[in-house]
């Protein structure tokens, strides 16, 4: 007959929004939280690339029951954009496949901006961290 060992861990429940570092993966970065709040159980909504960095929501012990209605929610992105350079992986991890000295006019670049404002359905890169 098996026995039910202790929980490990302390029964601390409710969210708290980590500015996780870039270098750090989300999984990471949930996996120190628990370790410093001695969580029982922990996780995120959502998941950052450990290149990328910003807020990521932690849900702790009973606050996980609603890590779904969180990832619903909407989202901002900030980006930074490095003209003149294509790179295999569509990250900065991956060797520049292609570069030019060419850059787009601020015009054009404002013609352009609508078509990525709103609801946007994007393909992930072939290197990603959505499983």
């Amino acid at each position: 007959m098996a026995r039910r060992g202790k929980k490990k861990g302390r029964p601390i429940s409710g969210w708290l929004v980590l500015d996780k570092p870039v270098g750090m993966g989300s999984t990471e970065a949930v996996s120190k939280i628990k370790w410093l709040f001695q969580a029982e159980k922990a996780g995120h909504a959502g998941t950052l690339d450990p290149l990328a960095s910003g807020m990521l929501p932690i849900a702790l012990g009973e606050a996980t029951k609603t890590v779904p209605y969180v990832q619903d929610g909407a989202k901002v992105y900030r980006f930074t954009v490095a003209w003149g350079e294509e790179r295999s992986t569509d990250d900065l991890e991956g060797p520049v496949t292609k570069s030019s000295d060419q850059r787009p006019a601020e015009a054009d670049v404002l013609l352009l901006m609508p078509k990525y404002t709103g609801v946007i359905m994007q393909t992930p890169p072939q290197f990603s961290a959505i499983k």
